[in-house]
């Protein structure tokens, strides 16, 4: 509304300047050589005002075409730049879908039009690196890290291209000028401490997180935790060779990080070392509250040294009392009572320990159980049988870092240089994915573990003298044994020489027994073992389910070329035994009695 009225204003002021100039009266003479003008004022400013119009309309004409090569220029430049952004734009996106090919063509165009643009030599040199091309990526790499605006971009790729390269030391030397530009660059802090980590460079390591922690990468917590990850790191180191410094180091390390468990173990052994038994109990009490973890319920048994068996067993039992119910390591208090038990030759409260986890027991639960047949009773069958069952049993707790499965614990994930990767966890590898594969197993070890020892069948006396009876286990405990004991004996000392052998299988077959009359056979036919000669013969009655045959977990199976056990027994003659056992034509005509 303003810009009306001004308008509006204005137009009048012309109009009333108009209307006063033309009722002005005189004339303007003009004399330039011979001639002579002599308009009105009205007229004279009429003219003066087209003249002016003139001489600006004649300026901007010039001016337009003095500076018309400049613009010209300006517009080719700007559509050279539009068309290298949208290379920039369309190589990274092709760059992001793997379009190799594609993202080469817009890398060159994008060097044409916008060679000067660092998203361009970012560009080419990612697509160098998704081709395969190292020379030419770290080619366009140099070439980022000599310019100003591009030169930690072109130290970060320099520094891939030197891991994929293998080559350590290039790539912390990058890492380490890299810190020199940018102390902030979190890549290079990274490179650089997992560096003088696994060189065992510890005191480096420590002005590295300091350096990191000044500089913002990491907050007051993680750094504590992360500097009493290196001094029990350089006290495990020391221990042997410079006590006073691991002690030192450690010490201050259970200060800054009182739950990690490999520095409360050393500082609890140096501090019962030192006799200071209570202070040592409370840092393995400290920790085991925070992670269950063998290693501490070992160094709480021997804390005070001197101690008997029957002491440590006490002090397991109270550190296990100290265990929450509902940590996920709640099983380690158990097993320190079943293996101080053990020591103490307790075996019973070690059997009571142990026993609810025996259905579903883990490889250590099998193993002590092992231990406890073998030093209770001698048994070294029921002892064979849990070493067994320990093989298929499910994965202890062990130190993991990134897939990595570890023996002892370390400062750094040797798969990716984290600093405290390595955490007291079940393996994800050794998860079950199913339980098929322990159904046969399963079913076999709770036989070996609960049944008596299986009786020899004895061959019927229409049986050939050259055709062996080999023993077969008893599909139940409560089956009825009515053999003589001299087979009785006889079948036990088959049963050890089994185990022994690791259940080689024999190189007999399984068929159908003989029917019996009705009257006093058994409600489920038990099948017996006999040698491929009988296969010729038809077996009446019919055929029960299949047995599955049970092997050790080193048992290569049976060898094509005959048998190779050495404790078979070989019974017939010579000349039977290799008709039996010959191949092709022969063993098919043998086999069928020709």
């Amino acid at each position: 509304m303003l810009r009306i009225v001004l308008f509006l204003v204005l137009i009048a002021l012309a109009g009333a300047g108009a209307a006063w100039v033309a009722d002005q009266p005189g004339n303007v003479v003009l004399t330039w050589g011979g001639f002579r003008a002599s308009p009105s004022i009205p007229v004279f400013v009429l003219l003066l005002g087209l003249f002016a119009v003139a001489v600006v309309l004649l300026w901007s004409i010039l001016t337009m075409l003095w500076r018309m090569p400049g613009r010209m220029r300006r517009r080719r430049h700007e559509k050279r730049h539009a068309r290298g952004r949208h290379a920039i734009t369309h190589g990274l996106l092709a760059i992001g879908h793997g379009d190799t090919a594609l993202a080469r063509r817009h890398a060159e165009a994008a060097r044409r039009h916008a060679p000067s643009d660092p998203l361009a030599l970012l560009l080419h040199a990612q697509s160098a690196q998704l081709e395969g091309n190292r020379d030419e990526a770290q080619r366009v790499f140099r070439a980022m890290a000599e310019r100003e605006d591009t030169r930690l971009l072109g130290l970060r790729g320099l520094f891939i291209e030197a891991q994929r390269s293998d080559d350590a030391v290039g790539a912390v030397m990058i890492a380490e000028e890299a810190i020199k530009l940018s102390p902030s660059s979190t890549w290079a802090s990274h490179a650089v401490l997992g560096f003088r980590c696994a060189r065992g460079d510890w005191s480096g390591a420590l002005a590295t997180l300091d350096s990191n922690l000044s500089a913002g990468l990491i907050d007051k917590p993680a750094y504590r935790r992360q500097r009493g990850v290196l001094l029990t790191a350089r006290a495990l180191e020391l221990e042997k060779m410079d006590r006073d410094v691991a002690r030192e180091s450690v010490m201050e390390a259970i200060k800054l990080a009182p739950t990690l468990v490999p520095a409360a173990v050393l500082a609890a052994k140096f501090e019962s070392e030192a006799h200071q038994v209570r202070r040592a109990m409370k840092l393995v009490e400290t920790a085991w509250l925070a992670n269950p973890h063998p290693d501490l319920a070992e160094a709480y048994a021997h804390v005070k040294l001197g101690d008997s068996a029957r002491q440590r067993l006490q002090r397991a039992e109270t550190l296990a009392a100290k265990t929450p119910a509902d940590k996920p390591g709640h099983v380690e208090g158990q097993l320190a009572i079943a293996r101080a038990a053990i020591d103490a030759s307790e075996f019973a409260r070690a059997r009571q320990v142990l026993a609810p986890y025996l259905n579903d027991p883990t490889q250590r639960v099998a193993l002590l159980m092992a231990e406890i047949e073998r030093a209770e009773h001698g048994d070294s069958g029921r002892a064979r049988a849990w070493t067994l069952r320990a093989v298929r049993a499910r994965h202890d707790p062990a130190w993991t870092a990134d897939g990595y499965v570890s023996d002892r614990w370390r400062p750094v994930s040797p798969v990716t240089g984290r600093l405290d990767a390595f955490q007291w966890q079940t393996p994800v590898a050794s998860l079950p994915s199913d339980k098929g594969t322990t159904i046969e197993s399963s079913a076999f070890e709770e036989a070996m573990l609960a049944a008596p020892p299986p009786k020899r069948v004895t061959a019927s006396p229409s049986e050939s003298p050259a055709e062996p009876a080999v023993a077969a286990p008893a599909p139940a405990p409560a089956a009825q044994d009515n053999s003589p004991p001299e087979s009785k004996e006889t079948a036990k000392e088959a049963v050890k020489e089994t185990v022994k052998d690791e259940l080689a299988p024999a190189p007999a077959e399984p068929v159908n027994p003989a029917p019996e009359p009705a009257e006093s056979s058994p409600p489920a036919a038990t099948p017996v073992f006999r040698t491929r000669a009988d296969l010729g013969k038809p077996a009446p009655g019919p055929i029960p389910a299949v047995i599955p045959i049970v092997r050790a977990p080193d048992d290569p199976g049976i060898d094509d070329e005959g048998p190779s056990d050495e404790f078979t027994e070989q019974i017939g003659t010579p000349k039977a035994h290799a008709k039996a056992q010959a191949g092709g034509w022969r063993g098919f005509w043998s086999r069928w009695g020709a």
